[in-house]
């Protein structure tokens, strides 16, 4: 009875690990090609005319404030339980128990109240503190011009990011000074999750959620929530992977350093960032950990009804 078990879980990771092999593979052969494109006397010459980095109007603060760094925690501790969250939702076919709205006081609507699973709750509650904290962000980073730090404001911004990422992929990365100016491929990156990836999840988010209107037909019709549920699990991938590759980046260019900017406020080169981003971590892995139905249900039926 032995052997079949082992040739299961034999072919159980023999694709994991094809695919695995595949990815390394096709890694090495766009690094070489990379290598040798960028070695081209052409090529060569443009990336001298496009460093990889679009210069900042002179107006663009330098550095970051201390707000910048608990507004970059904030959002890192959402959004690592909004998909911690999102994914029980996804995958959970048996909720450990359901909320149901408290119809009354503050809350008062004419619609019966929905009951929902309470990850569907957590989850819920989640996006409105992150969408909160998000538009917080928004508003001081146009008050205090820190907008212009990742915004695109010149054209040469693409030819430089394809610079930067040709940089990225030979292994000759570009010079790192995020307390000045963020090279184009940062910039372009940032934008796309700021202004374009996180809009997507809102507005998917709110068409899925049960404060969007049932009985709107013609908008219901125009926006089908088909089409929110294809857009909002693509954008989570993006999340993710998005997390994957700027902790990497930050790590593997000069992690003190770049700590200091995110979480010290500083451009130093001490370990006083990586404390902070330590006890950050600890923290999230609490609030992680912590998320399970013995502490959600007393917090939720502050606000509606707890049934299993």
């Amino acid at each position: 009875m032995s052997t079949p078990t082992k040739k299961h879980a034999g072919n159980k990771w023999a694709k994991p690990a094809l695919v695995a092999g595949a990815i390394v593979v096709g890694l090495l052969v766009l690094v070489l090609a990379a290598r040798w494109f960028t070695g081209l006397d052409g090529v060569k010459s443009w990336m001298g005319s496009y460093p990889g980095q679009s210069e900042l109007p002179a107006t663009a603060p330098v550095g970051f404030p201390a707000w910048l760094g608990w507004q970059h925690f904030l959002n890192m501790f959402f959004i690592v339980l909004i998909i911690r969250s999102g994914w029980q939702v996804r995958t959970s076919k048996r909720p450990p128990a359901h909320w149901i709205r408290n119809n009354k006081g503050l809350i008062k609507t004419r619609n019966a109240p929905t009951k929902i699973s309470l990850d569907l709750w957590f989850h819920l509650t989640l996006d409105a503190l992150w969408v909160l904290n998000g538009l917080i962000f928004i508003i001081v980073i146009f008050a205090t011009g820190q907008w212009l730090r990742i915004v695109p404001t010149t054209w040469d911004v693409f030819p430089n990011a394809i610079s930067a990422g040709l940089q990225y992929l030979s292994l000759n990365w570009p010079t790192e000074n995020g307390w000045v100016n963020y090279n184009s491929l940062q910039l372009l990156t940032y934008f796309i999750t700021v202004f374009i990836a996180a809009p997507l999840a809102i507005i998917t988010g709110i068409r899925m959620s049960g404060a969007w209107p049932k009985n709107a037909r013609a908008l219901n019709k125009f926006y089908p929530i088909e089409a929110a549920r294809r857009v909002h699990f693509p954008v989570m991938i993006y999340f993710v992977l998005f997390i994957i590759v700027h902790v990497t980046l930050v790590l593997a260019t000069g992690a003190l350093r770049n700590l200091n900017h995110m979480y010290g406020s500083s451009d130093a080169v001490n370990w006083w960032g990586f404390g902070i981003f330590a006890l950050s971590l600890l923290v999230t892995a609490g609030a992680w950990f912590a998320a399970q139905p013995l502490f959600l249900r007393p917090i939720a039926s502050l606000t509606g009804k707890v049934t299993k």
